[in-house]
């Protein structure tokens, strides 16, 4: 007999659905100052530039026309080096926070001497990086616009030169210990905040380096949930596979955890609370590119288990935002109003219509939608507007089972993420491809129709030949990562817990209720597993979900009520769940590992900023 699966609701559970308050005293009433911000916002609008603080009309005409094609991006993504944090020796890192040298009131990092036995990180234990969050002041989006400023996280090359939003490229079992300061000015006018928490999405990290978004601090100020401000803050990785206790690391498991569970394709950006979109947007964003011995980033891997993908300088991360700028070419964005405001330029890893060269072979692109609010479907065609097509390898970060072949198109909601191969051999040297996006979008409510020839974002140029005696060894094997599909008898028993993203008094809620940090919408034992069922009741809306540090899997769409499809690309394991008008969506997903506090919102990152998001804590 089925067991009757069991619903967790407020009336059973006093914490399933816990009520949050509305505003937060220990906030600087940041919560209350947007509730009442927007309701005057919404009567006398104002858009802040990336200058200064000036009053203009949120009817924004269109971004100022730009010449295509004027900017390349360099040919490879050079990864970031390892930085020395051993120099001081007032400052290396520990499993503690380093109150009396800087930094910021964190909690302990968990599992510190699991991994390295001692207090203090000893050399050779860890990969160490440093990222510093400055603010540039003659960033060129576009030739045609003015210098601007923006804020990267900077970290250096080899020749120690700043190196912008860098490439970090990490391997399972080998943990990371990133140190990231913050400069910004604490003086700032204009959109954003230079108050920073940085979230690597999705990584299963403990929750105190998590990017929790009351976890902000800067030299000054600190978050509702940190101890206190510093310069700096030690972010630990511990580059483990999600289910460590259940797979516990020994000979035969050398990294520990599920290698089921493995990501590869994994962004950084700032989620501090309230100002998510308007920090991201100013430039906050970057790619952490993970590998194993499966996924190995080596094309001629001699491992026989190796998928021997297009690595690297073939293997080549993407991001696209989008952005509006005023009549003068200055960004502008309105982080007071809840409809935010909608970009109608795309940058691609910060540049308004780059063109990217390639050679004639294999190339690994890592598609990405940075945000803050647009929707994409992106397609490949030619000069005449042929689509052409490639093969979609990953969701998420997450490879597939299995490869799907011939595919012509990409969607992606904000934060969703797509690694697709495509076979430049197959053109002739000169040929001119793009990269278009056909999905029409007017409002960041979300989406609409697709429509041709769409709009072309980026140019790829098949322009040389491999160098005499390269040869492309890499591939797409007919098999890539196996999945760990939950049991029929763990469906039948797991709770079910239910979330409803939807509008409420002219802002963004999930159960009816706001965020607060400081107060928990619900309570999950470690080392469970549940199914949330996720809807949006609106018929106007999208709401691109994301559920911080455990991947999922999707069980059942509905659309209006009716079971629909789930698409193939969506069968693998997901940390973005897109909710279209009227849909829902039940996942499986477990919680496992590091006890703490994390969140789930829209990752439309303007209806995260007005509230959107719920705190769950994970308990032992």
């Amino acid at each position: 007999m089925k067991k009757k699966e069991k619903n967790i609701s407020q009336k059973n559970t006093s914490d399933a659905l816990q009520r949050n308050s509305p505003d937060s005293p220990s906030s600087e009433s940041r919560r209350s100052f947007f509730k009442t911000a927007s309701a005057t916002i919404l009567a006398a609008p104002i858009v802040l530039t990336s200058r200064k603080s000036e009053a203009q009309v949120v009817n924004l005409p269109p971004s100022p026309p730009t010449t295509p094609w004027l900017t390349e991006l360099p040919e490879a993504a050079i990864p970031l080096p390892q930085k020395d944090l051993f120099e001081d020796a007032y400052r290396i890192p520990q499993g503690t926070s380093n109150n009396g040298y800087g930094e910021c009131g964190r909690n302990q990092h968990q599992r510190w001497n699991e991994f390295f036995g001692t207090p203090q990180l000893q050399t050779n234990q860890a990969d160490t990086y440093e990222l510093r969050v400055q603010a540039i002041e003659d960033h060129i989006f576009h030739p045609d616009y003015p210098d601007q400023l923006v804020w990267n996280y900077v970290g250096e090359d080899a020749d120690g030169h700043p190196y912008p939003n860098p490439t970090i490229h990490a391997r399972y079992g080998r943990p990371v210990v990133l140190r990231l300061y913050n400069e910004l000015p604490q003086d700032h006018n204009g959109f954003g905040t230079p108050e920073i928490s940085l979230h690597l999405h999705n990584l299963h990290t403990p929750s105190e380096s998590d990017g929790f978004p009351g976890d902000y601090f800067s030299k000054t100020k600190s978050g509702p949930t940190l101890s206190g401000p510093g310069e700096y803050k030690d972010q630990f990785y511990p580059n483990v596979y999600a289910g460590l206790d259940e797979f516990p690391k020994n000979a035969s498991n050398p990294v520990g955890g599920d290698r089921r569970e493995a990501l590869g394709t994994l962004w950084y950006h700032d989620h501090c609370l309230d100002f998510t979109a308007a920090n991201a947007t100013r430039g906050m964003a970057g790619f952490y590119l993970i590998y194993d011995a499966l996924d190995s980033g080596n094309e001629n891997d001699p491992n026989p288990s190796a998928l021997r993908l297009p690595s690297g300088a073939y293997d080549y991360p993407l991001a696209f935002q989008d952005k509006r700028f005023d009549t003068n070419g200055i960004q502008v964005f309105n982080q007071l109003d809840p409809e935010g405001t909608l970009g109608d330029k795309i940058t691609v890893n910060g540049k308004i219509e780059p063109v990217l060269r390639v050679a004639r072979r294999k190339y690994r692109l890592r598609l990405l939608n940075a945000g803050p609010s647009r929707y994409y479907e992106f397609y490949l065609v030619n000069n005449a507007n042929g689509i052409q097509t490639f093969t979609y390898i990953a969701n998420d970060g997450n490879l597939l089972p299995q490869p799907l072949l011939n595919q012509n198109r990409v969607r992606l909601g904000v934060a969703e993420r797509a690694d697709i191969v495509v076979d430049f051999s197959r053109y002739a040297l000169g040929t001119e491809l793009y990269i278009v996006n056909r999905l029409q979008q007017t409002s960041t409510r979300g989406p609409g129709n697709v429509q041709a020839p769409g709009i072309r974002v980026l140019k790829i140029i098949v322009d040389r030949n491999l160098a005499a005696g390269e040869v492309d060894k890499s591939r797409v094997p007919s098999n890539l990562r196996p999945i760990r599909r939950p049991t029929a008898d763990e469906i039948a028993s797991a709770p079910v817990r239910s979330w409803v993203f939807a509008r409420r008094n002219g802002l963004w809620t999930i159960n009816d209720r706001l965020v607060n940090v400081n107060s928990a919408g619900a309570h999950i034992s470690a080392g469970s597993y549940e199914i949330w069922d996720i809807s949006n009741p609106s018929g106007g809306w999208s709401h691109p979900v994301h559920i911080h540090f455990e991947e999922g899997i999707i069980l059942q769409r509905f659309r209006n009520s009716t079971p629909i499809a789930i698409p193939a690309h969506e069968r693998g394991r997901k940390d973005v769940y897109s909710l279209g008008p009227n849909e829902r969506v039940r996942l499986f997903i477990r919680f496992r590992d590091f006890p703490g506090k994390y969140v789930m919102h829209c990752h439309n990152m303007i209806h995260e900023d007005h509230a959107m998001m719920v705190r769950f804590d994970i308990v032992d």
